[in-house]
C-alpha cells in the first residue's frame, strides 16, 4: 500500500457556507495538480464537517485508507486540538469518495496523511464547503 503524506497541504474545509470566488481556489489548484500524478488518490465527493466559527483556524490531521474502489476505511485522528472535533472531521471524511491512486495501470489502496485546516468560509471562498 503506497502512503501519501501530504494529500492535501493545500485542501481547506469551511467551517461555514460561502458562495465560491470566480478566481480559482487553493482546492480547485490541488486538484489539476494531482489529476496529473496518477499515484494520488483525488477526492471527487468531498464533504465538509460542520463546526461552529469558532474552531476556525484549527488542523485537525486523520490517517486514513482509499481503497481501490475509491471508498474511505481504517480511520484514525492523528492529532487534533479538541477530541469531538476530530471525530467531527472523520464523521465527514468517512463521507468522501476518491479517484483511487494506480499503479501500474491497476487501482491500488492508499494510506493518506490528510491535515484538515478549518477555515471561517465567510473570509475565504471555498468550493468544497459547498458539498
Amino acid at each position: 500500500m503506497k502512503n501519501v503524506n501530504k494529500l492535501a497541504v493545500l485542501l481547506s474545509l469551511a467551517a461555514l457556507l460561502a458562495p465560491a470566488l470566480k478566481a480559482k481556489s487553493l482546492e480547485e489548484t490541488y486538484l489539476e495538480t494531482c489529476r496529473k500524478d496518477v499515484g494520488v488518490p483525488v477526492p471527487v465527493v468531498v464533504v465538509s464537517p460542520a463546526v461552529p466559527a469558532d474552531y476556525a483556524g484549527l488542523t485537525v490531521e486523520i490517517e486514513f485508507t482509499v481503497e481501490a474502489t475509491g471508498k474511505t476505511s481504517t480511520f484514525s485522528i492523528k492529532s487534533s486540538p479538541d477530541a469531538e472535533l476530530g471525530e467531527t472531521v472523520v464523521d465527514a471524511v468517512k463521507k468522501w469518495q476518491f479517484k483511487p491512486a494506480v499503479s501500474g495501470g491497476v487501482a491500488v489502496a492508499t494510506k493518506v496523511v490528510l491535515p484538515v485546516h478549518i477555515v471561517d468560509a465567510s473570509l475565504v471562498g471555498t468550493r468544497f464547503a459547498a458539498n
